[in-house]
């Protein structure tokens, strides 16, 4: 990995998330100030085999959080009434997907709104597909994450990574951390492809979904001391390059 300007503090968050800080006190106006960061990522496609269910689950990612309302009444009740007759946590936790897939009407949204806003008629995007299926799973004691990172669709060998994207892993007995995309799921033809599946075109940037050093941001944020006429502008761009395999 490779940062530049190199004056720079580490900073570790509750989810284990590392991040650069830098302090830019004492610019000047119509300064700009230019951070790059260059790192290398390995990514595979998985496939989880469900079969057999059976197993202990873990203790970790079970509470509600901010965006993440499995205590929510109407999450509990709805979580309670989709794993009715199932028997394992893998059949509870496909019912959730298809569920999310199904009933949530697609729509871009400016933030986050969270599992809770996704009950309403507001529209979601991937981040309440994500935020539901986590808060529906947690809401029957089913382990489950909050990914924020890239998805990478051009199949060229350079290209900006425009879209920005929201996706969760569960944790299921036998298998442990299981990924999918239930916004991708979301077309019929793509529901089984991205169930239990991890494919190579998504890359994991943070975990959490509200992690504390972001401040309610996703991928970076930045503080300032406001003055009468502060104005700070915040430009930030993703860059892909596909790199063979052994260079």
């Amino acid at each position: 990995m490779e940062i530049s300007p190199k004056d720079y503090e580490l900073v570790i968050d509750e989810y284990g998330n590392h991040y650069a800080e830098f302090d830019f006190s004492g610019q000047s106006a119509g300064t700009t100030q230019t951070v790059k960061i260059d790192y290398r990522v390995v990514v595979n496609e998985l496939a989880y085999d469900l079969s057999a269910c059976q197993g202990e689950l873990i203790d970790d990612f079970i509470q509600p959080e901010l965006h993440i309302e499995s205590a929510n009444p109407q999450i509990v009740a709805l979580a309670s009434e989709l794993s009715r007759g199932k028997e394992t946590a893998c059949q509870q936790v496909k019912a959730f997907y298809d569920y999310v897939s199904n009933e949530l009407a697609f729509t871009s949204n400016e933030a986050n709104w969270g599992a809770q806003a996704a009950l309403g008629t507001m529209g979601s995007d991937c981040t309440e597909y994500t935020a539901l299926l986590v808060a529906l799973s947690r809401a029957q004691g089913i382990p489950a994450r909050y990914f924020e990172g890239l998805l990478y669709l051009d199949k060229g060998t350079d290209a900006s990574a425009k879209i920005e994207h929201a996706w969760p892993d569960v944790y299921l007995p036998a298998t442990g951390w299981t990924a999918m995309d239930p916004t991708l799921g979301r077309i019929p033809a793509n529901r089984e492809a991205y169930f239990a599946r991890y494919t190579p075109d998504h890359i994991i940037v943070t975990i959490g979904a509200s992690p504390s050093v972001l401040r309610g941001s996703s991928y970076w944020t930045h503080l300032y001391w406001p003055g009468d006429s502060t104005r700070i502008r915040v430009d930030g761009s993703w860059k892909i390059e596909l790199i063979k395999e052994g260079q």
